[in-house]
């Protein structure tokens, strides 16, 4: 089937929607004969008139007003997926686990958008899931340099290392039980980050402490929630010397064995994409800018080995 020309679709429908030519020339920018001889052209496609012509000017026959809903629906339609498509285009869109995004990307995203207000920035956070891939819906994710399983078409791209050593809030550093040793460890709640004990269970690995094993202790959600409760005194978290930088600069929180920091076997928090992701103008923008942002704690992180 031959579809009707699209100027002459136009020229129709602005003109059954306003009732006559010459409103339609002025939407369309173009002349009124110029609306009357496209009009005509949809006429002899079509084979019936869409128009009673008279002298005080046009009306709609029985086949236009059929025709104009169906236009005016489709060109509508039309329009909206443009839309889609454009915003989608200068959108960028994030998917970030809680803690680093609270104590990581969030702070650091105003800055981002006062340099690129082109880039209109969508942040969910959320998990990626057990493979450790990208949702389609999501242009790039941060998650961890090392993921078992993850999927080939990922591609992962470091921004700064994990360095783990135990934390807690300065009372417990102070007084006659106070934490000095590793195995006085032992007499405190260990708060872990994971229901898999990952956290502890690490640095125990790096640096063994008589009677104490990553068995014990409370779990938390995440790292936020873990941290939280080390400033309250509720027990010692394995801190991330990146993530929880300001509990420690401020001093809500102290690391008592200062010289026993470890890496994570996860290796570096880093932004992942898909592969065909990585040249998408927004991504590379991205991706170049937060690369930057990351690269004081690298700095400071490399000191700390």
């Amino acid at each position: 089937m031959k579809l009707p020309p699209l100027n002459a679709l136009k020229a129709f429908e602005a003109a059954a929607r306003h009732g006559g030519f010459i409103a339609a020339a002025d939407e369309l920018c173009v002349t009124r004969g110029a609306v009357s001889r496209h009009v005509k052209t949809l006429e002899a496609h079509v084979g019936v008139p869409l128009f009673r012509r008279h002298a005080r000017g046009v009306e709609l026959t029985e086949a236009g007003r059929e025709l104009l809903p169906v236009l005016t629906n489709a060109f509508g339609q039309i329009a909206e997926a443009a839309d889609r498509l454009s915003e989608r285009a200068t959108d960028l869109r994030i998917i970030c686990p809680p803690a680093t995004s609270i104590r990581w990307l969030i702070p650091r995203l105003e800055a981002f958008r006062a340099e690129h207000p082109e880039i209109r920035l969508r942040l969910t956070t959320d998990f990626h899931g057990g493979d450790g891939y990208v949702p389609a819906e999501y242009d790039v994710g941060f998650s961890f340099e090392f993921w078992p399983g993850r999927h080939p078409e990922i591609e992962n791209r470091p921004l700064f290392p994990i360095l783990l050593s135990p934390a807690c809030a300065p009372a417990m550093t102070e007084g006659e039980k106070t934490l000095s040793r590793p195995q006085d460890l032992a007499r405190f709640k260990l708060l872990h980050e994971t229901a898999d004990r990952t956290d502890w269970r690490t640095w125990l690995d790096a640096f063994p402490a008589d009677g104490l094993t990553a068995a014990s202790g409370d779990v938390f959600p995440n790292l936020d929630m873990a941290t939280r409760a080390a400033v309250i005194g509720a027990g010692v978290v394995m801190g991330d010397l990146v993530l929880c930088r300001e509990e420690l600069e401020r001093g809500l929180l102290r690391l008592p064995f200062p010289d026993r920091i470890c890496r994570s076997p996860n290796g570096d928090i880093s932004l992942i994409a898909h592969r065909d992701k990585w040249d998408d103008p927004k991504v590379r923008v991205f991706s170049d800018w937060i690369h930057a942002a990351a690269a004081v704690d690298r700095k400071r992180c490399a000191s700390l080995l």
